[in-house]
C-alpha cells in the first residue's frame, strides 16, 4: 500500500449503532490506491464502505479492514441531453443533486437519506418511494467498474451474473469504482404532493392499490401504537415532480434551486429512555391529528418530501446510547394476512416506534439478493434495548419467511443465517459466484460472517 494513502484504527458501527467493531480503516483516493488497498487487506480481509448509512453490520468487519470510498468522489460526465451521469462510486446522491438539479435532472431512486453514496446504492440495490413505477436502484445502471479480489477491474453490464450478484450483494464482489447512471428528467426541484388520512390498516391498503398508479411516489406514515378499530392508522402522502406551470410567479425565477434546510444536530448522548411508549404515543397522536384529512396539490421542498430525517444531522442519536433497530420486511401480493398480524401484534406489543412507513412494491429486479418484491414492505425502528426485542424479531422473521417474504439486508444486524436461504431463493447463486470470484474471501464483513454468505451451502 501506498505511504500516502490515509489508514487509521478505529471503531466502526453501523446508523442503528448497535454493534460497533474495531477495524483498519483505509482511505483510497486514487484507483491504483484501491487496488493496493484491496491488495493489503490482510488476513480478515475488507469490505468497501461509504457513509455508513447502513443500519446495521454489512459495513463492518471485526478486527479487519474498511475500505473507506468517500474520497473516490468525481464526476467525470454530465450528458444533460441523453440524461447520464459518469460518476465515481463515492459521489454521494446529495452532490449528484446539487449538480443535476440546475440542468434539469433528478435521480432516478433515492431512499430515505440522500446521505449515501453511488457505490452503497448499487451495494444495498436502494429503493425509494417510487418502487412501484422505477424499480430499485439498479434497474438504472448501465454500467460500472469493479474492482474485484485479484486486483482486476472489470466493466460490469446489466444481464450478468456479476451485475446480479452485485446488485444489493453488500461489497461482498467487489469495491463498485464508477458508474453510469440514467437519470429522471424534471422541471422543478419542487414536490406537487396530495395527504390523506387512513383510519386503520384496511383502509391504507385499499388506498395504496386503488391509487397508487396514479403517482410516482408513494409512502405512508403508519402509526404502529393505535390499537382496537385503529390498528394501523396511518398518514398516505404520494405526489410527483411539479410541472414549471404549477408553480407561483416568484418561484418561476429560480425553478431548479435546490436548498435543503438543516437543524442543528442533537446532543452526542441523549440520556436513554426518551422514548418511551407513552411520548412516542403523544407524538404518534399529534402527527396523526395535524395531517390534513385530504389536501391536494401542496408544494414541498424535494428535501422535504424525500429527506425529512437529512435536516436533522445525526439524528440516530436521539434513541440514546443503546442504538436502534431497524426492521423491514416485505411479503408478497396475496399475504396481507402475514402483513395484518405482524402489525397487530408489533401493536400489541407496544413497541415504541414511531418511524414507521409502509410501501408498495412494484416488480423486482434481477438482483440476487436485492430486497424488493411485488408486495408490502414495512420498516419500523425501535431502541435496541427494549426489553424481550431480540425473541420477538425473531418470531416476526420466521413469520416473514413462512408467509415467502424476507428482510432487508442492508438495515439487519440479527438475522439468524438458518433463515436466509427461505429469504433469498437464489443465495446458493451468489455464494458459488463468490467462490469462483474470490476463493480466498478478500471481501468478507461483519454481516457475511453472521450469516455465512461467504461459503457455498
Amino acid at each position: 500500500m501506498p505511504a500516502e494513502t490515509a489508514s487509521e484504527t478505529v471503531s466502526v458501527t453501523g446508523w442503528g449503532r448497535t454493534a460497533p467493531t474495531v477495524a483498519r480503516v483505509i482511505r483510497p483516493r486514487t484507483y491504483p490506491e484501491a487496488v493496493a488497498a484491496v491488495r493489503d487487506c490482510g488476513a480478515r480481509g475488507g469490505i468497501p464502505r461509504g457513509l455508513g448509512r447502513a443500519y446495521g453490520d454489512a459495513a463492518q468487519n471485526a478486527g479487519g479492514t474498511v475500505i473507506d470510498v468517500t474520497a473516490l468522489d468525481r464526476i467525470h460526465v454530465v450528458d444533460a441531453d441523453a440524461g447520464v451521469v459518469l460518476c465515481d462510486a463515492g459521489v454521494s446522491l446529495h452532490r449528484l443533486m446539487e449538480v443535476l438539479l440546475p440542468l434539469g435532472w433528478f435521480v432516478p431512486v433515492t431512499p430515505g437519506t440522500r446521505y449515501v453514496t453511488v457505490g452503497g446504492a448499487i451495494a444495498a440495490d436502494v429503493h425509494g418511494k417510487n418502487h412501484h413505477v422505477s424499480g430499485s436502484f439498479a434497474r438504472h445502471v448501465s454500467s460500472f467498474e469493479l474492482l474485484t479480489a485479484d486486483g482486476t477491474v472489470r466493466t460490469v453490464r446489466p444481464d450478468s451474473p456479476l451485475f446480479d450478484a452485485t446488485a444489493g450483494g453488500m461489497g461482498l464482489t467487489g469495491v463498485v469504482l464508477t458508474a453510469t447512471v440514467r437519470l429522471q428528467p424534471v422541471e422543478t426541484s419542487l414536490m406537487s404532493v396530495d395527504t390523506e388520512r387512513a383510519a386503520d390498516l384496511d383502509d391504507l391498503m385499499a388506498r395504496l392499490t386503488d391509487g397508487d398508479h396514479r403517482y410516482r411516489y408513494s409512502v405512508a406514515w403508519i402509526d404502529l401504537l393505535a390499537r382496537g378499530a385503529a390498528t394501523g392508522r396511518a398518514v398516505l402522502t404520494r405526489g410527483d415532480h411539479a410541472p414549471l406551470d404549477a408553480l407561483p410567479p416568484r418561484a418561476r425565477r429560480a425553478p431548479l434551486s435546490f436548498s435543503p434546510s438543516r437543524l442543528p444536530a442533537p446532543p452526542a448522548f441523549l440520556p436513554d429512555g426518551l422514548l418511551t411508549r407513552t411520548g412516542v404515543g403523544l407524538f404518534n397522536e399529534f402527527w396523526y391529528r395535524r395531517a390534513p384529512r385530504a389536501r391536494s396539490g401542496e408544494l414541498q421542498r424535494l428535501s422535504a418530501f424525500f429527506h425529512p430525517l437529512d435536516g436533522v444531522p445525526h439524528w440516530n442519536r436521539v434513541y440514546g446510547r443503546g442504538g436502534f433497530v431497524q426492521y423491514q420486511f416485505v411479503v408478497g401480493h396475496g399475504r396481507e394476512e402475514a402483513l395484518r398480524r405482524i402489525v397487530g401484534r408489533v401493536s400489541a406489543r407496544r413497541c415504541p416506534s414511531f418511524l414507521a412507513v409502509l410501501k408498495r412494491f412494484g416488480e423486482a429486479d434481477p438482483g440476487w439478493l436485492s430486497f424488493p418484491r411485488p408486495g408490502w414492505t414495512l420498516a419500523l425502528d425501535v431502541p435496541a434495548g427494549l426489553p424481550g426485542l431480540a425473541a420477538f424479531l425473531d418470531e416476526l422473521d420466521e413469520e416473514v419467511a413462512a408467509a415467502g417474504g424476507r428482510v432487508y439486508l442492508a438495515k439487519d444486524s440479527r438475522l439468524r443465517p438458518d433463515l436466509l436461504a427461505a429469504m433469498y431463493p437464489r443465495l446458493d447463486d451468489f455464494r458459488a459466484l463468490r467462490a469462483e470470484l474470490d476463493p480466498r474471501g478478500v471481501f468478507v464483513s461483519d454481516l457475511a460472517r453472521r450469516l455465512n454468505l461467504q461459503e457455498p451451502a
